[in-house]
Order: C-alpha cells, then sequence, then structure tokens
C-alpha cells in the first residue's frame, strides 16, 4: 500500500506537508481486522492511535450486567484510539471490526504527538477533532436523559443521512451495514423496539429498510 497516499486522504492530516507525511511514514504499521475481530480493548495501553482506511469499526463500552453499549461507528478516513494524546493511559473503550476485512494504520501516540509539536496546524486540528468528539458525547448522553426512544432512532436516521446519505431524487439513501442491535446499542433501547419503530417507519411510508441501507422517503417529513 503506498501510504503517503493513504495518510494525505485524511481531513485531519491535512496540514502536514510532503515532508512531514515523508517523516510520518516510516513509525507507521498497516493492519488488518477481521469482523467482530477486536482492534483493541478497554484496559489496554493507549500507546498508539488509528486511521482508519477501508471497512466500518464500532467504539463501544461494556455495561455492568455484559451490555454492548456503542458509543459512535466510524468509517473511512476517520481517527480513532487517539485519546492517549490527552493523556490516556489505558483505554476506556474497545474497537471492534464491523466488516469481512478492515483495514487500518497505527501510529505510535508518542511519534505523532512529536509532530504535533512541529506543526501547529496538525495541533489545532486534533483539538478541533477532540472537541468535535466530546460535543457528539454529549449530545448523545442528553438524548439518552432526555428524549423518548423513537426520537432517538429518528435522529439517528437523520444524522446517518446528513453525514454519509446519496440523494436519489427526493429520496435519500443511507448505506449502513448495521444490525436492528447495534442500532439498539447506539441508542440505548432494546433490539425489539428498534424493530417495532423501524417497522412504524416503514408503514408510514416515511423509510424503506433492508439488512445494508436504509432509504429516507422525505427528510423533512421523518419526525
Amino acid at each position: 500500500m503506498d501510504v503517503i497516499s493513504l495518510l494525505s486522504r485524511f481531513p485531519i492530516l491535512s496540514a502536514l506537508t510532503p515532508a512531514e507525511l515523508q517523516e510520518l511514514t516510516p513509525a507507521i504499521e498497516v493492519r488488518t481486522a477481521y469482523k467482530h475481530g477486536f482492534i483493541y480493548l478497554a484496559d489496554e495501553p493507549s500507546d498508539y492511535l488509528c486511521l482508519l482506511v477501508q471497512g466500518t469499526i464500532k467504539i463501544g463500552i461494556y455495561s455492568p450486567d455484559g451490555r454492548e453499549i456503542i458509543k459512535s461507528i466510524q468509517h473511512p478516513y476517520s481517527m480513532f484510539g487517539e485519546l492517549g494524546l490527552t493523556g490516556e493511559c489505558r483505554r476506556a473503550e474497545f474497537a471492534c471490526a464491523m466488516n469481512q476485512e478492515v483495514k487500518y494504520l497505527v501510529v505510535r501516540v508518542d511519534d505523532f504527538r512529536r509532530l504535533t509539536q512541529q506543526n501547529f496546524d496538525l495541533a489545532r486540528a486534533v483539538m478541533l477533532y477532540l472537541g468535535d468528539r466530546l460535543r457528539k458525547a454529549e449530545r448523545q448522553w442528553e438524548s439518552l436523559i432526555l428524549k423518548d426512544v423513537r426520537t432517538r432512532i429518528v435522529e439517528f436516521l437523520k444524522e446517518s443521512a446528513g453525514e454519509r446519505g446519496r440523494q436519489v431524487g427526493f429520496e435519500t439513501l443511507v448505506k449502513h451495514g448495521l444490525t436492528q442491535q447495534d442500532i439498539a446499542n447506539l441508542v440505548g433501547a432494546s433490539r425489539q423496539t428498534v424493530t417495532a419503530i423501524l417497522n412504524e417507519l416503514r408503514k408510514s411510508n416515511l423509510i424503506h429498510f433492508n439488512r445494508n441501507s436504509i432509504l429516507i422517503r422525505d427528510m423533512d417529513k421523518l419526525n
């Protein structure tokens, strides 16, 4: 794989000069994970961060009773496992592959931190990324506390459409690859409740869905 070409596709690394990309390349390790395989687990050392090249991964935690709680879904050209940059010594979350084959780049926290000390624009991009992550987490927890399950599912659909949706006439197609259990783990509900609400939205002709995608008939009417 052409590592420099891959690195140049990551928005968060756009501030790096060609010379800095070249400097980072020897520190990069290309890895592959397979469906349901863990990239890292909670309580492992936070000594490296990851750059997702191919596939989808989920970041989450387990509740005391063993339930999986998904905190975020990451798609290609995003960074994850970066909290070591903030001083985290051991991971508080797990990262798990959701596709048959997931490819990602690994760079040690110390190597990446050295680049942020040399390049102010990169440091600023990382700060903005961490701030955005914090805001999303706050919105998610506020939604769990203040909103009912149907509202949380509708907001998940709209957010997914805004981030990855493709316009098809007046409709919006979202290819997600999530199971209904995954959606349940994201919105803090049971799979049965998610299934019932999705079926209700389909009967109301607001959405159509299958195993890998959701078609939103009219974004303005979805509420």
